[in-house]
């Protein structure tokens, strides 16, 4: 058994990745089972810093707030703001703390001083602007689109002013209370005055798909993709914030489910720009559904953002799973051998790329155990998802970073 999954191991290079695709896909996703170890993120980097420069990828796109993530990829196009000030401000999710991440913002921007324009490389955040603890307000994507059709659009065409939005979107700290996560009677997600918000950004939303034409001859591509950006992410954030205030059994299905299906649509986005290269959870990219157990909830089960933009895309999708062998800091130990972790634990390399649908086969007919975590925040890899998986990166140790 070994001996097969050795003859299919490479190394982690662009190359090889390549080779595992029958043409350079639209996405291209890299999962990780757990967040924040340094030693994931900068094989990340070194694998993204190879595509980039010899596959002709130009987007590079986190699991991070997509309104935050403009911050970002307004400092490594044009150098606007300090590093410091984007890791800070840039980044959701405490992504911004995380030395690996500030190298490839850093080599982001060096890579881009020299280039003209248009072959510059991006970055984007395409999460909503959530947490597991609550959302935001929908007040600044919701007014930052208002404003951008205000100023290119007849003041006649608008739905409403911003003074009506400013009334009734009211103070923030209704929105942003995170003791609705658990207690949606708190919610104003289904207020009256939510309601009438969710009608006027549908409007606002058709507005600006029906203008793009003249906006597009006003402005630029880049003005117009980020008034899109504000358009799904205020009707995306009132349609979570509606969920929120859910009494019903089903509501963190459809919290999750709705998360998703905004990070699919900004990836979607994304795809139509140009070739990207995405990093985000194996959980969020995989094209099977996600499944968690949360406080007293029974198992829960959505589409994940990987199923939803694979669906759309096919084979212009790929998604190249990561499997660890030991993360002993949080008492992830070897892995036992009748798991997948446990076989590929046996190879030489500590870390290579294989190729998955080859390696489901190598494994035969019966798949071997899923492996069990100690740690809540490390996800294994299930052997089931590997046919319709591209490629599984393997790290066989992940020491404290």
């Amino acid at each position: 058994m070994a001996t097969d999954i050795t003859d299919i191991a490479h190394a982690v290079e662009a190359a090889a990745v390549m080779k595992l695709l029958p043409a350079r896909p639209r996405l291209l996703a890299l999962g990780e089972p757990t967040h924040g170890e340094d030693t994931l993120l900068r094989l990340r980097n070194e694998l993204f810093r190879q595509l980039v420069e010899q596959e002709g990828y130009r987007t590079i796109a986190m699991e991070s707030d997509c309104v935050r993530g403009l911050v970002v990829d307004a400092y490594v196009t044009s150098g606007t703001g300090t590093l410091d000030e984007v890791m800070e401000h840039g980044f959701s999710h405490e992504w911004g703390a995380f030395p690996g991440n500030r190298e490839l913002v850093r080599w982001m921007r060096r890579f881009n001083e020299s280039r003209p324009a248009a072959d510059r490389l991006r970055f984007a955040g395409f999460d909503g602007p959530l947490e597991i603890t609550g959302a935001e307000s929908p007040r600044r994507s919701l007014t930052a689109l208002h404003d951008h059709l205000t100023a290119h659009v007849d003041a006649d065409l608008l739905p409403c002013t911003a003074d009506t939005l400013d009334r009734l979107l009211g103070a923030d700290e209704p929105w942003t209370n995170q003791a609705v996560m658990t207690d949606p009677s708190r919610s104003v997600g289904r207020s009256a005055e939510a309601r009438e918000l969710r009608l006027l950004a549908d409007d606002l939303a058709t507005l600006l798909a029906t203008w793009t034409p003249h906006l597009l001859a006003e402005t630029s591509t880049d003005d117009v993709d980020r008034a899109r950006l504000y358009a799904r992410t205020a009707t995306g954030l009132l349609r979570y914030h509606h969920w929120m205030a859910d009494p019903s059994p089903a509501r963190m299905t459809r919290l999750l489910a709705t998360r998703d299906a905004m990070m699919a649509d900004n990836l979607l986005a994304l795809a139509d720009r140009g070739p990207a290269l995405v990093y985000a959870h194996n959980g969020h990219l995989q094209r099977d559904k996600s499944t968690m157990r949360m406080w007293d909830h029974p198992l829960l089960e959505w589409w994940s953002a990987g199923a939803l933009a694979g669906a759309r895309l096919g084979e212009r999708y790929a998604f190249l799973a990561t499997a660890l062998g030991t993360l002993r800091h949080h008492g992830v130990d070897i892995p036992p051998p009748d798991t997948l972790e446990g076989h590929l634990y046996a190879l030489p390399e500590d870390r290579c790329l294989i190729d998955a649908p080859r390696l489901h086969s190598a494994l035969g007919d019966r798949l071997p155990a899923l492996r069990v975590s100690p740690y809540h925040g490390y996800a294994p890899l299930d052997p089931a998802r590997l046919p319709r998986t591209e490629g599984v990166v393997y790290v066989r140790d992940v020491p404290r970073g």
